[in-house]
Protein backbone atom coordinates (compact mmCIF):
# COMPACT_ATOMS: atom_id res chain seq x y z
CA UNK A 1 0.00 0.00 0.00
CA UNK A 2 1.59 3.47 -0.84
CA UNK A 3 1.16 6.53 1.15
CA UNK A 4 -0.63 8.94 -0.63
CA UNK A 5 1.03 11.88 -2.25
CA UNK A 6 -0.79 14.46 0.41
CA UNK A 7 0.43 12.77 3.57
CA UNK A 8 3.91 12.63 2.32
CA UNK A 9 3.61 16.71 1.30
CA UNK A 10 2.29 17.25 4.88
CA UNK A 11 4.77 15.04 6.94
CA UNK A 12 7.31 17.21 4.90
CA UNK A 13 6.23 20.27 6.13
CA UNK A 14 6.09 18.60 9.49
CA UNK A 15 9.21 17.92 9.91
CA UNK A 16 10.73 20.71 8.06
CA UNK A 17 9.24 23.30 10.59
CA UNK A 18 10.42 20.91 13.30
CA UNK A 19 14.27 21.64 11.62
CA UNK A 20 13.39 25.05 12.09
CA UNK A 21 12.59 24.85 15.39
CA UNK A 22 15.99 23.15 16.61
CA UNK A 23 18.01 25.02 14.05
CA UNK A 24 17.31 28.51 14.30
CA UNK A 25 18.78 28.78 18.31
CA UNK A 26 22.03 26.77 17.07
CA UNK A 27 22.23 29.74 13.57
CA UNK A 28 21.50 32.18 15.93
CA UNK A 29 24.11 30.98 18.57
CA UNK A 30 26.66 30.54 15.63
CA UNK A 31 25.83 33.90 13.43
CA UNK A 32 26.34 36.28 16.73
CA UNK A 33 29.83 34.76 18.04
CA UNK A 34 31.24 36.91 14.38
CA UNK A 35 29.32 40.09 15.22
CA UNK A 36 30.11 43.44 17.48
CA UNK A 37 28.00 43.99 20.37
CA UNK A 38 26.00 46.88 18.54
CA UNK A 39 25.63 44.73 15.62
CA UNK A 40 24.49 42.18 17.72
CA UNK A 41 21.83 44.10 19.12
CA UNK A 42 20.43 45.78 16.22
CA UNK A 43 20.27 42.72 13.69
CA UNK A 44 20.29 39.34 15.94
CA UNK A 45 18.85 37.43 13.23
CA UNK A 46 21.14 38.98 9.98
CA UNK A 47 24.01 37.46 8.70
CA UNK A 48 26.94 39.74 9.95
CA UNK A 49 27.58 43.21 7.63
CA UNK A 50 31.29 42.47 8.60
CA UNK A 51 32.55 39.18 9.91
CA UNK A 52 35.03 39.21 12.95
CA UNK A 53 36.75 37.16 14.47
CA UNK A 54 37.91 38.82 17.47
CA UNK A 55 35.15 37.19 19.84
CA UNK A 56 36.81 33.80 18.93
CA UNK A 57 40.81 35.31 19.38
CA UNK A 58 39.49 36.36 22.55
CA UNK A 59 37.92 33.61 23.90
CA UNK A 60 40.75 30.57 22.42
CA UNK A 61 43.46 33.08 24.16
CA UNK A 62 42.36 32.80 27.31
CA UNK A 63 43.99 29.48 28.77
CA UNK A 64 40.91 29.59 31.28
CA UNK A 65 38.76 28.34 28.31
CA UNK A 66 41.34 25.30 28.73
CA UNK A 67 41.54 24.31 31.77
CA UNK A 68 37.65 24.20 32.04
CA UNK A 69 37.53 22.02 29.42
CA UNK A 70 39.78 19.60 30.58
CA UNK A 71 37.85 19.78 33.71
CA UNK A 72 34.73 19.01 31.92
CA UNK A 73 36.13 15.70 30.44
CA UNK A 74 37.56 14.35 33.94
CA UNK A 75 33.94 15.12 35.56
CA UNK A 76 32.40 13.69 32.25
CA UNK A 77 34.14 10.45 31.81
CA UNK A 78 34.22 9.54 35.57
CA UNK A 79 31.29 10.30 36.13
CA UNK A 80 29.29 8.33 33.28
CA UNK A 81 31.52 5.46 33.61
CA UNK A 82 31.43 5.33 37.13
CA UNK A 83 27.32 6.05 36.44
CA UNK A 84 27.18 3.09 34.19
CA UNK A 85 29.08 0.54 36.53
CA UNK A 86 26.99 1.09 39.21
CA UNK A 87 23.66 0.91 37.10
CA UNK A 88 24.53 -1.92 35.82
CA UNK A 89 25.81 -3.66 38.85
CA UNK A 90 22.14 -2.84 40.56
CA UNK A 91 20.45 -4.32 37.43
CA UNK A 92 22.60 -7.66 37.70
CA UNK A 93 21.44 -7.63 41.45
CA UNK A 94 18.19 -7.43 40.90
CA UNK A 95 18.24 -9.72 38.33
CA UNK A 96 19.87 -12.89 40.10
CA UNK A 97 17.87 -11.58 43.47
CA UNK A 98 14.39 -12.72 43.94
CA UNK A 99 14.01 -11.36 47.71
CA UNK A 100 11.59 -9.06 49.09
CA UNK A 101 14.74 -7.09 50.47
CA UNK A 102 15.35 -6.53 46.81
CA UNK A 103 12.03 -5.57 45.63
CA UNK A 104 12.13 -2.76 48.62
CA UNK A 105 15.33 -1.87 47.17
CA UNK A 106 13.77 -1.18 43.87
CA UNK A 107 10.66 0.50 44.99
CA UNK A 108 13.35 3.10 47.22
CA UNK A 109 15.08 3.70 43.68
CA UNK A 110 12.21 4.53 42.23
CA UNK A 111 11.07 6.60 44.82
CA UNK A 112 14.66 8.51 44.63
CA UNK A 113 14.20 8.68 40.92
CA UNK A 114 10.67 10.35 41.49
CA UNK A 115 11.85 12.87 44.07
CA UNK A 116 13.35 16.57 41.81
CA UNK A 117 16.54 16.73 42.43
CA UNK A 118 16.59 20.42 43.08
CA UNK A 119 14.71 19.33 46.20
CA UNK A 120 17.87 18.29 47.46
CA UNK A 121 20.66 20.43 46.81
CA UNK A 122 20.80 21.84 50.47
CA UNK A 123 21.09 17.69 52.25
CA UNK A 124 23.24 17.05 49.45
CA UNK A 125 25.96 20.45 49.56
CA UNK A 126 25.79 19.41 53.95
CA UNK A 127 26.96 15.93 52.98
CA UNK A 128 29.31 17.26 50.72
CA UNK A 129 30.87 19.83 53.15
CA UNK A 130 31.41 16.57 55.97
CA UNK A 131 33.14 15.21 53.17
CA UNK A 132 34.95 17.89 52.27
CA UNK A 133 34.36 17.59 49.00
CA UNK A 134 32.88 20.83 48.21
CA UNK A 135 34.48 22.96 45.23
CA UNK A 136 36.12 19.67 44.27
CA UNK A 137 35.40 17.96 41.36
CA UNK A 138 35.36 14.34 42.60
CA UNK A 139 32.91 15.83 45.11
CA UNK A 140 31.16 17.04 41.65
CA UNK A 141 31.43 13.75 40.14
CA UNK A 142 29.86 11.88 43.27
CA UNK A 143 26.78 14.44 43.07
CA UNK A 144 26.68 12.64 39.73
CA UNK A 145 26.19 9.19 40.79
CA UNK A 146 23.03 9.95 41.37
CA UNK A 147 22.33 9.66 37.95
CA UNK A 148 22.75 5.78 38.31
CA UNK A 149 19.45 5.58 38.72
CA UNK A 150 18.57 6.08 35.48
CA UNK A 151 20.77 4.15 34.42
CA UNK A 152 19.70 1.02 36.25
CA UNK A 153 16.19 1.72 35.21
CA UNK A 154 17.04 1.33 31.64
CA UNK A 155 19.81 -1.29 32.12
CA UNK A 156 17.27 -3.24 33.91
CA UNK A 157 14.73 -3.34 31.41
CA UNK A 158 16.97 -4.51 28.78
CA UNK A 159 19.01 -7.05 31.24
CA UNK A 160 15.74 -9.08 31.67
CA UNK A 161 15.68 -9.81 27.79
CA UNK A 162 18.62 -12.20 28.82
CA UNK A 163 17.92 -15.44 28.51
CA UNK A 164 18.75 -16.80 32.00
CA UNK A 165 19.49 -20.09 30.72
CA UNK A 166 22.87 -18.70 29.84
CA UNK A 167 23.67 -17.42 33.23
CA UNK A 168 23.03 -20.64 34.64
CA UNK A 169 25.02 -22.27 32.22
CA UNK A 170 27.92 -19.82 33.29
CA UNK A 171 27.40 -20.55 37.02
CA UNK A 172 27.76 -24.50 36.18
CA UNK A 173 30.28 -24.66 34.44
CA UNK A 174 31.93 -22.45 37.87
CA UNK A 175 32.22 -19.28 37.25
CA UNK A 176 30.93 -16.53 40.26
CA UNK A 177 28.97 -13.94 40.51
CA UNK A 178 31.28 -11.55 39.21
CA UNK A 179 32.61 -13.33 36.65
CA UNK A 180 29.33 -13.78 35.41
CA UNK A 181 28.38 -10.23 34.85
CA UNK A 182 31.59 -9.19 34.11
CA UNK A 183 32.09 -11.79 31.17
CA UNK A 184 28.83 -12.84 30.05
CA UNK A 185 26.32 -9.90 31.01
CA UNK A 186 28.26 -6.84 30.22
CA UNK A 187 29.01 -7.95 26.34
CA UNK A 188 25.52 -9.00 26.57
CA UNK A 189 24.07 -5.28 27.26
CA UNK A 190 26.54 -3.48 25.58
CA UNK A 191 24.33 -1.55 23.04
CA UNK A 192 21.97 -0.40 25.78
CA UNK A 193 25.35 0.58 27.90
CA UNK A 194 26.06 2.46 24.90
CA UNK A 195 22.61 4.12 24.56
CA UNK A 196 22.66 5.57 27.96
CA UNK A 197 26.11 6.51 28.07
CA UNK A 198 25.43 8.82 25.34
CA UNK A 199 22.79 10.63 27.24
CA UNK A 200 24.20 10.40 30.27
CA UNK A 201 27.30 12.61 28.79
CA UNK A 202 25.36 14.92 26.94
CA UNK A 203 23.16 15.81 30.49
CA UNK A 204 26.63 16.05 32.47
CA UNK A 205 28.51 18.03 29.64
CA UNK A 206 25.84 20.22 29.99
CA UNK A 207 25.03 20.41 33.16
CA UNK A 208 24.84 23.68 34.87
CA UNK A 209 23.20 23.45 38.04
CA UNK A 210 25.43 20.67 39.97
CA UNK A 211 28.46 23.03 38.83
CA UNK A 212 27.14 26.46 39.90
CA UNK A 213 25.94 24.92 43.52
CA UNK A 214 29.40 22.59 44.16
CA UNK A 215 31.91 24.53 42.98
CA UNK A 216 33.43 28.06 43.50
CA UNK A 217 37.07 28.26 42.39
CA UNK A 218 37.95 29.77 38.91
CA UNK A 219 40.03 27.21 38.55
CA UNK A 220 38.07 24.54 38.93
CA UNK A 221 35.04 25.63 36.74
CA UNK A 222 33.45 23.55 34.18
CA UNK A 223 32.75 24.57 30.31
CA UNK A 224 29.20 25.72 30.82
CA UNK A 225 30.46 28.10 33.96
CA UNK A 226 32.76 29.70 31.52
CA UNK A 227 29.84 30.49 29.23
CA UNK A 228 28.12 32.19 32.35
CA UNK A 229 31.42 34.23 33.18
CA UNK A 230 30.02 36.13 30.29
CA UNK A 231 27.19 37.82 32.36
CA UNK A 232 28.13 40.42 34.53
CA UNK A 233 25.79 42.30 37.14
CA UNK A 234 25.34 44.68 34.84
CA UNK A 235 25.88 43.64 31.30
CA UNK A 236 26.31 40.93 29.59
CA UNK A 237 28.93 40.50 26.63
CA UNK A 238 26.65 38.94 24.39
CA UNK A 239 29.24 37.89 21.49
CA UNK A 240 31.57 36.34 23.74
CA UNK A 241 28.72 34.44 25.46
CA UNK A 242 27.98 33.22 22.42
CA UNK A 243 31.59 32.14 21.38
CA UNK A 244 31.95 30.47 24.20
CA UNK A 245 28.47 28.66 24.18
CA UNK A 246 29.89 27.51 20.49
CA UNK A 247 32.70 26.27 21.47
CA UNK A 248 31.28 23.95 24.68
CA UNK A 249 28.60 23.12 21.93
CA UNK A 250 31.40 21.66 19.53
CA UNK A 251 32.22 18.15 21.55
CA UNK A 252 29.05 17.24 22.00
CA UNK A 253 28.07 17.70 18.36
CA UNK A 254 30.72 15.65 17.36
CA UNK A 255 30.16 13.14 20.02
CA UNK A 256 26.41 12.96 19.04
CA UNK A 257 27.58 12.36 15.11
CA UNK A 258 29.42 10.00 15.67
CA UNK A 259 27.29 7.72 18.07
CA UNK A 260 23.96 8.45 16.88
CA UNK A 261 23.73 5.11 14.86
CA UNK A 262 24.41 3.28 18.46
CA UNK A 263 21.65 5.41 20.29
CA UNK A 264 19.03 4.19 17.19
CA UNK A 265 20.77 0.68 17.59
CA UNK A 266 20.43 0.21 20.99
CA UNK A 267 16.89 1.49 21.13
CA UNK A 268 15.75 -0.75 18.62
CA UNK A 269 17.51 -3.98 20.03
CA UNK A 270 16.40 -2.96 23.17
CA UNK A 271 12.39 -3.05 21.44
CA UNK A 272 12.71 -5.62 19.45
CA UNK A 273 14.06 -8.47 22.19
CA UNK A 274 11.22 -7.00 24.64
Amino acid sequence: MTTPVWRRVALSVVMLALALVIGVPLYYVLVNSFKTQAEMVTSPLALPHQWTFDNWGDALGDTAIYQAFGNTLYVTVLGVLLQLFVGAMAAYAMLITHSRLARFAAAALLLGFMIPGQSTLIPLYRTLVGLSLVDDLNGLVLMYLGGSIFCFFLIQGYMRTIPYEVIEAARVDGAGTFQVFWRIVLPLIRPILVTVGVFQTMWVWNDFLLPTVFLSSPQKQTIVLQVYNAVSEFTTDWPAFMTITVIALIPMVVFFVFTQRHIVSGLLAGSVKG
